[in-house]
């Protein structure tokens, strides 16, 4: 049980590092009447307004570090939320909404936002604070659909197993604030965006669907991704529509790199997974291990991610050496939803890992959620190692059977692998903990 205690230290540390108060203050200051974000000065003598908005996850902890450095600066502003995740704010307004399926708050929010950016001239400054969770929070209903066309096209993207860009490359052309239009609103302001990422790779389009970047991506592509999954028949009929409107130029593209906003628009992202990895590596040379960073971009099927990280554990075994290891991974693995049960992509690749280690002591695995939640639960992830095959036993429970019913939850809630944080305020996709005592 020390192992497992180890394991989420580990974690938790990785997680306090890529809190929105510790990024924000490394990237944005005020120094006699100079606001400085990053390398950009702005003489504040000369700006008019300062509208802050943004959504995600972690968009009210970002505020609320904007607010600390801006104060009565801040003309207004609007962010949306998941629910349970607002702090208080002074100058800054929240809308808490729905997550990962949107609903109206979000909707509301999203208008508040728009209205606005709308506002906003060329002597105002618009700040934009963006975080995993906005694509969904961030939330407007196409010209001839409803809200619920859009929960239900949520739904289907969600059990398929589709990646982040391929959900977001869909939900961009159904939309009227992201791929790069939330810039076009706020134009001809100044616009910068701080991002904290939870995509592979960071690309600036797929982050929250890129409110504020060009998008490279089409139609066509939208279509594309409908097609592979096979889902023409499960989403609302006009949803397709759309979707094949503006493949016949009927409908206007989302914003291309050319488009004149983005001469007025920087994109920074100010937090990623590695730092949350060297962070979290940091925490288990100091607690004794011998740790390594195997990899920030894990992605595919939680089958196949499993059995990759089931390799990596075993060439630290041929390599017979002394000591305690740590392995640590980070991304984004996908599970294609089959059974009727309650889970997370971290609980259930922890249950995955649980299988494989049955017989192998000495081995503690750890995957969770840097934002707090994995899926519906309140489960931040989970821990296991050679024992939770063996308390499963006792408690006559079958893991094949949890397995194949997607129902990670319930078989954690009854053996006591859960991690339970609540919400982290922060979000750069999940994190893995191997422990390795030779």
């Amino acid at each position: 049980m020390k192992e497992r205690q180890k394991a989420i230290q580990i974690f938790l540390a990785g997680v306090e590092s890529v809190k929105p108060d510790n990024l924000i203050n490394r990237f944005v200051s005020i120094n006699q009447n100079i606001l400085q974000i990053e390398n950009i000065a702005f003489d504040l003598s000369s700006i008019q307004n300062i509208f802050v908005v943004g959504a995600g996850k972690a968009s009210a902890a970002m505020a609320l570090a904007i607010e600390n450095i801006l104060g009565s600066r801040i003309t207004t502003g609007h962010i949306v939320t998941k629910y349970d995740h607002s702090v208080p704010l002074k100058f800054i307004e929240v809308t808490e909404a729905g997550h990962p399926v949107p609903d109206e708050n979000g909707v509301r929010g999203t208008e508040q936002i728009l209205s606005i950016v709308h506002k906003a001239g060329k002597d105002d400054l618009v700040i934009c604070l963006i975080s995993g969770g906005g694509s969904a929070l961030l939330a407007d209903v196409p010209e001839g659909c409803t809200l619920d066309d859009l929960k239900s096209l949520s739904t289907v993207l969600l059990k398929t197993g589709a990646n982040i860009n391929e959900m977001n490359c869909i939900r961009k052309h159904l939309s009227k604030v992201k791929g790069g239009q939330l810039a076009k609103s706020a134009f001809p302001a100044r616009v910068v965006s701080l991002i904290l990422s939870d995509v592979i790779c960071d690309p600036l389009d797929v982050i929250a669907s890129g409110p504020t970047a060009p998008d490279p991506t089409t139609f066509e592509d939208a279509l594309s991704i409908v097609r592979k999954y096979r889902i023409e028949n499960d989403i609302p009929g006009q949803i397709l529509s759309v979707l094949r409107d503006g493949y016949d130029k009927k409908r206007q593209e989302t914003l291309k790199q050319s488009d004149e906003m983005f001469l007025l628009t920087s994109n920074l992202i100010i937090g990623t997974n590695l730092l949350a990895l060297k962070t979290a590596k940091e925490k288990a040379e100091s607690l004794g291990f011998n740790a390594r960073i195997l990899t920030n971009a894990l992605d595919g099927d939680v089958k196949d991610v499993a059995n990759y990280i089931i390799e990596c554990i075993n060439r630290v075994g041929q390599e017979k050496s002394n000591g305690k290891t740590c392995l640590l991974f980070a991304g984004e693995p996908t599970i294609k939803i089959e059974g009727n049960g309650l889970g997370g992509r971290n609980q259930h690749l922890a249950l995955m890992m649980a299988k494989n280690l049955e017989d192998r002591p000495g081995i503690t695995f750890l995957s969770g959620g840097t934002d707090g939640s994995d899926g519906p639960t309140e489960a931040t992830g989970a821990v296991v190692d050679s024992f939770t095959s063996k308390n499963a036993s006792i408690l006559s429970m079958n893991m094949d059977q949890y397995i194949s019913d997607c129902d990670s939850y319930h078989f954690f809630k009854q053996e006591g692998g859960l991690i339970i944080t609540g919400p982290t305020q922060t979000n750069v996709m999940d994190l893995m903990v191997v422990l390795i005592d030779h």
